[in-house]
């Protein structure tokens, strides 16, 4: 994924250390059915829920830079 610019509601360095681990540990523990590892970086999820949380916005609107909205409503309705 290219470099963007960063929105208000990402989450820092400093965030993300301590929450990676808990959502690898998450993953590891729910693999996926079919043994697919995900096409788009966590943290890129984790972004874009939190980017729709704050805003508010239809999963349909969310910014193109994030990853696709079913693929971030998937991680939603799977937690």
């Amino acid at each position: 994924m290219s470099e963007r610019k960063p929105y208000k509601t990402d989450v820092s360095d400093e965030q993300w250390a301590l929450v990676e681990p808990v959502i690898a540990a998450w993953k590891a523990a729910h693999p996926s059915v079919s043994g697919h590892q995900g096409r788009y970086a966590t943290r890129e999820i984790v972004n874009a829920l939190l980017y729709q949380g704050r805003t508010g916005c239809q999963w349909e609107l969310l910014p193109h830079d994030f990853p696709p909205p079913g693929a971030v409503k998937y991680y939603f309705y799977l937690a």
